[in-house]
């Protein structure tokens, strides 16, 4: 039998305070998950921590930002204080605080980007797996992007990490795989988040990116929940190193 069942999991899910990491984290506490919602603003995360108890899931909201090494640790101090174990992760958090050429890029553009985007996905990775060990094993999701696969005009810095992100992803499959724990990706095409929103406003792009689209729409979060229920779940406990798209058809 297929298992997609979560009871009794934990699972951290960053950037859990909207879109994608919202949808994620409703997701999986409706399997059974105990769900660990991070994000910069407590407001947010408590909304998402309501609709989940609304619905009779479990959930923690913990503020802190994912790019800070420090916040990261502290982080982790709590979930090992009140848990003493992690069986999911999901590297949700992302930034994309510039759309233009790259060459016109400054310093702190690709700092930020990179310190959001990679190294906080990389050090919580780090943490995590600690934690996973004491339970035998766990999953870790990373969120990355189609960017990752074909750079966007004017968004390069940001595909640059998603790609990075992917190969992140690869490496550290192989390096988790003896201890049980599966690392994968998924990317996502367009889809309706705060990141995309002017994107989706301006009509000149959002008809060429339509044009991109097999299926001709974007996304909505909740479509992206579903690859990550079966990438967390015992359905997929075969799978590691790879990733899932999801995009309508851009990429094919």
């Amino acid at each position: 039998m297929v298992d997609f069942s979560l009871t009794n999991k934990i699972a951290l899910i960053t950037g859990a305070s909207r879109g994608i990491g919202e949808a994620i984290a409703i997701a999986l506490a409706e399997h059974g998950a105990l769900c660990i919602l991070v994000s910069r603003k407590i407001e947010g995360l408590q909304a998402v921590k309501e609709k989940i108890e609304h619905r009779g899931g479990q959930a923690d909201a913990i503020a802190g930002h994912t790019g800070n090494l420090e916040q990261i640790n502290q982080l982790f101090e709590h979930i090992k204080n009140k848990y003493d174990r992690l069986d999911i992760l999901i590297n949700n958090a992302a930034t994309n605080p510039y759309f233009g050429e790259m060459m016109d890029a400054a310093e702190a553009v690709w700092d930020k980007t990179n310190e959001v985007n990679l190294k906080g996905p990389f050090f919580i990775t780090q943490h995590a797996v600690r934690l996973m060990e004491k339970s035998g094993g766990g999953a870790i999701v990373n969120v990355a992007s189609i960017n990752g696969i074909r750079p966007i005009p004017m968004q390069g810095i940001y595909s640059i990490t998603k790609a990075a992100l992917i190969s992140m992803t690869k490496a550290f499959a192989k390096e988790l795989a003896p201890k049980n724990i599966r690392v994968n990706a998924l990317l996502p095409g367009l889809t309706e988040t705060h990141f995309s929103e002017a994107l989706i406003k301006n009509e000149s792009i959002y008809t060429y990116a339509l044009q991109q689209i097999p299926m001709h729409r974007h996304a909505q979060p909740s479509e992206m929940a579903g690859a990550v229920l079966y990438l967390v779940s015992d359905a997929a406990s075969f799978t590691t190193g790879t990733y899932i798209v999801c995009d309508g058809g851009a990429l094919a």
